[in-house]
Parts: structure tokens; sequence; C-alpha cells
């Protein structure tokens, strides 16, 4: 009891460590794993290890717990899948599902048979279980990297989809060690067994997702039970595809989710809203977990030829991999060389590794040789941190030299799918900026989709709102709801992300009643206008006028031709569209100013917008 509670406290305590110095969360996990399990033995009594998961899950009940949390965890990986964001590269995807497999089974294999000396069997094995990289390990690298956007999707993609195809090429090379006849295994037969895998565990993951889907549509489970019934839905699935094909089940959970997320499902945001907290959860025990039953003397048994195995799967085979699947596509040098550095290896290599690793050394097969079988997890565990620390320490700095960060997002977030949202998100596409409607209201959601925006059905400032949106291309927010206090949190809540000079707010009725006004520098439009006062020039404006304003006389002059009543809303400046809020711009020559005129009697004087002296 005390091992297991121990786990989860050091699990949350490393999640909030690898947050507070910003790396993969999966460093802290193996660091106190290893320091807790093999590395105990040398300042305890007897060398007994402070925490085994061998103590705390025995044999097989410790495997199918690692393998049904992997399932989970392909599964909210695949509901980050939308198809429309790599459209566009399929084929670059594809090719790296094709050849990184063949490529890192292959000389991985040869790699580790002429320097640890395994023999082929082993060797290939451990070529099969590096195949695997995943979304554990890669979403931080890129979260903190931002490369451009092609990168990003091509590597979120071949991270998730490799994690099941890796796993299954693993177990496929396992079951030619197991054969009874090594010296003439039926090629025939694995390749049979391949197919039947995979086509099992994209059936079930395909009819899970529907069969949720429709009792969802049909209101068939009341709302208390939906997180629980997708949860168990996704396990089912898991389990049931394992019954059919061994290893299908990873195939199921990852087709499932990303069948879901490509899909119109209208409460699945807010029913697997569980989703990333239990991933949280699993990801941490897993690693702390499987860590600890590492021995000492395996540890020992490496060498230096490990070292320079390591080396070869990430200098040449990975390069290798890439450089064939981006041939002949629009990716560049630059490019290739960023995505051949970056492959770390994640959960699934590590959970498969301790599988194989145990029933290879349990004494049942005599085919190859414990002292070499007992090399695998270690060598598999070398492979996940160094790669994880040398590509997430390094991934930044080189995407900075190569010039492959990505561009300072100009799209726009709007709070809001309301008259005033839809009339200014109007304007901001036709220059040519990426807008989303965020509002809970069907009304205004249904009317924003008439108008061709992308809608957050969901509030803005909802947990899952980061995992739910694709910002990529955002770099700006503006509330401008009817609640000052959502307007006030909204800025608060995405400052972070975006910087707090370009998050801006509408001005609250409040702060318009008040004789002399103290407005923020973020608030909108010279803080001229409330909701209220917003929506009637809004509805009496048939677009949004666009003048010349060079200087400060030219602002006058335009001023002067609507009586000082105007709302300035917008600077056009070369390629760039600035947001005017309290104070006016330095005017500059080829500027233009976007704006409305103010149907109603403003209370806040006039000088409140009146250009800088």
């Amino acid at each position: 009891m005390a091992e297991l509670a121990s786990i989860l406290i050091l699990s949350v305590f490393a999640q909030w460590m690898a947050w507070k110095i910003k790396i993969p969360a999966i460093l802290p996990l193996i660091i106190i794993g290893l320091a807790l399990g093999p590395g105990s033995t040398f300042f305890t009594p007897n060398g007994v290890k402070l925490l085994d998961g061998d103590h705390i899950f025995s044999g097989d009940l410790l495997f199918a717990f690692v393998s049904i949390s992997v399932g989970v965890i392909l599964f909210e990986g695949g509901l980050t899948l939308k198809i429309k964001e790599i459209r566009h590269q399929a084929r670059v995807v594809r090719n790296l599902l094709i050849f990184g497999p063949i490529i890192t089974l292959v000389g991985g294999g040869l790699a580790a048979h002429y320097l640890m000396g395994m023999d082929y069997t082993l060797s290939f094995l451990f070529g099969a279980l590096i195949i695997v990289s995943g979304p554990t390990v890669v979403t931080p690298i890129l979260r903190n990297v931002r490369p451009n956007i092609r990168i990003n999707n091509v590597l979120k993609w071949e991270g998730i989809l490799i994690d099941p195809l890796g796993a299954l090429i693993a177990v496929l090379v396992y079951e030619f060690i197991q054969t009874s006849d090594f010296s003439s295994p039926s090629t025939t037969g694995v390749f049979k067994e391949f197919f039947l895998t995979v086509a099992a565990g994209m059936f079930v993951g395909g009819v899970a997702a529907f069969f949720l889907r429709w009792l969802l549509e049909k209101n068939r489970i009341p709302s208390y039970l939906r997180n629980v019934m997708a949860l168990g839905m996704v396990i089912f699935a898991f389990t049931f595809a394992e019954f059919l094909a061994h290893e299908a089940g990873l195939m199921s959970t990852t087709f499932m989710g990303i069948i879901l997320a490509n899909v119109k499902v209208q409460e699945l945001k807010k029913i697997l809203s569980f989703k990333e907290d239990v991933s949280i959860i699993l990801i941490s025990v897993l690693f702390i977990l499987l860590s600890s039953r590492i021995d000492i003397e395996q540890i020992e048994k490496l060498g230096l030829n490990s070292l320079a195995l390591f080396g070869i799967v990430v200098l040449i085979l990975r390069p290798l991999g890439v450089w064939l699947s981006t041939r002949r596509s629009s990716f560049n040098w630059r490019e290739v060389i960023f995505m051949s550095w970056v492959g770390p290896k994640g959960i699934v290599a590590a959970a498969v590794a301790s599988l194989f690793a145990l029933q290879l050394t349990s004494g049942e097969r005599t085919i190859v040789s414990v002292s070499q079988a007992e090399l695998i997890l270690p060598l598999t565990f070398l492979m996940i941190v160094g790669t994880v620390v040398l590509q997430g320490a390094t991934a930044k700095p080189i995407a900075r030299w190569l010039k492959v960060e990505r561009e300072e997002p100009r799209g726009f977030l709007i709070a809001g799918a309301n008259e005033n949202s839809r009339f200014l998100g109007k304007f901001l596409k036709e220059q040519g900026l990426d807008v989303i409607l965020a509002d809970t209201s069907k009304n205004n959601q249904k009317e924003a989709r008439k108008l061709g925006f992308e809608v957050y059905e969901d509030s803005i400032l909802s947990d899952n709102v980061y995992e739910d949106l694709d910002l990529n291309t955002v770099g700006n927010l503006m509330a401008l709801t009817s609640s000052a206090e959502i307007n006030t949190l909204a800025l608060k809540y995405f400052e972070e992300e975006f910087g707090a000079e370009k998050t801006y707010r509408l001005s609250s009725k409040k702060e318009q009643e008040l004789s002399d006004p103290n407005f923020p520098a973020t608030v909108l439009f010279g803080g001229r206008v409330d909701y209220l006062n917003l929506a009637q020039s809004v509805r009496q404006a048939e677009f949004v006028m666009i003048k010349n304003c060079f200087n400060n006389q030219m602002y006058e002059n335009i001023c002067k031709e609507f009586s000082s009543n105007i709302i300035p809303m917008f600077l056009k400046r070369k390629d760039r569209l600035m947001v005017i809020a309290r104070d006016l711009p330095d005017f500059q020559k080829g500027d233009q100013l976007a704006f409305i005129p103010l149907h109603y009697n403003p209370s806040v004087p006039a000088s409140s917008a009146d250009p800088p002296s």
C-alpha cells in the first residue's frame, strides 16, 4: 500500500517539476523510478529496492494494467488527430510509417548484434522496440519548440500512429522468437497474422467509436455516466480486440480516437473532459513503475558499446528514414534536418520492452540466452532517456538555428460569437487572418457557421480549451462577450499563451458610467464603447470603413468628418493589422485607419480616443 501511494504522490510531484522547469515529464518520472528502484540498492540494507513494480503488481496483472493504460493513452492521442490538419502532408506521414520502421528494425537490429553481441533474434526484437515514438514525449517538445505548422502536424501524426504500429511489429518479431521451430518460421503466417491484427483493431475501434457516437446523439446515457461510459467503451474496445487478435487492442483504441476526432459528436468535448487527467495519471504511474523494475546489474552490463548503438540510432537511422520519407516532397532541407533530429522514444517502448523482458527471462523458454534477454529492458530505457534528454534540450536552439520556428501567429480568437464578434470577425477574415469564435449559445454558433467561421462550442474559460483548439495560427484574443466578468477573466486566462499586450477586452458598462474612467491599456477601441453601444453601432454600419491616416492631422480630419463620433478599431500598416486599444499608435506614412461611425451619444469624452500629442 505504501509503495502504491508513493508512486501516485511522486507522479504528481514529477509532473509539477516538469511544468516548473519546462521539460518533458517523462524525464523526472524515469529519474524518480530509477532512483527509488535500482539506485536505492546502494543505500538500503541487503540491497533491497525502495520501490519495485513487481511487488505492487505481480506477473500477468502488471502487464494487463500496463497494456490497458497504454491503450487509454493512445485513445487520448488519437482524439487530437484531425484529418484536415495533415491532408497536404499525408504522403510524408505514410512514408514515415513505412520507411521509418523498416530502417529502424533492420538497422537497429544489425547494430545491436555487432555492437552488443546479441544474437539476431534478440537484436531484431530490440530494433522493433525502438521503432515507436509517442505523443507523451513528442507533444511536450513540439509545444516548447513551436516549429512551423507542417513540421508540427507531421511529427504529431507520426508520433501517435507509430505507437500501435511499432508495438504490433515488436509483437510479431517476438512471435518469431517464440516459434517452436525458429530455423524455418513461416513468413506467410507472420504476414497473415499482421494484417489480421490490424484489421481486427480497426474494425473493433470503428464499431466502438460509432456506437459511442450513437449513444451520445440519441441521449441514451445520463449526463453523470457519460465520462465513465466513454472510458468503459475504450477499455471494452481494447479488451475485445485483444480477444480477436493478440496486440490488436492498441490499434483499436487509437483508431477509435481518430474516428471520434473527425466525426461530429455534439457532447464529445464535455464527456471526454477527463481524458487529459486520466492520461497524465496513467503516464506518470507507468514510467515510475516500469523504470523501478530495472536492476542495477542490468545497467552495468550495457558498457560503452551501448552509447555507440545510441549514436547510430539517433544520428544515422532516424535521419535516413526521414530523408527517404520526404524525398520529392515540399519540405526543404532545413525542415528535413529538424524532423531527423526529433524522434524521441516513449511509453509504449518501455511497456512492451518490460513485458518481453519478463517473459524471455522467466525460464519458460530456452530458445534465447537469458543473459542477453536481460539487456533488452535497460537498453530500451537508455534509448528513451537519451533521446528525451538530448532532443528535448537541443530541439529549440536547433529549430532557431535552422529557422523553422513558427512565424508569429496573427490570427484572432474571439470570445463570443454574437453580432459584434461576427461583424469584426468578418472584417478580420477579409484581411486574410484566421478567426475562431468561442460561444456557448447554440443560436450564436449557428449564425457564425453560416458565415463560415470556425466555432468553439464551449466556454472560452473551459479547462480543455488549449487541448481542443488549434491555436497554431492564432496569436491574439478579443473578449467581446456581453459579460464584463467573463471578458476580464478571459484576458487573465490567455495572458500566458498570447502575452498581455495581445489580449484585449471591451470596456464595461460601469466603466462607461464613470466621469473619469481609468481604462487599462488593453481596453478596446479607446474605451469609447461597451457591449451594447458597440452592438448599436454595428447594426447601423454596413461595413468597416478604411481611410488613409498618415499622421495626427489626418486622424483629426476623419474625426471632424463624423463629428468626432467614430470607433477606431484597427490600423493597417503594410502587411500587419494592429488592434487599437486604449491608446492610439503613432501614425506612419502608408497607415490606414479601420473604423465605423459611432451611432450614439458617447458618455466617454472624445479626448480618450484623441491622437497622441
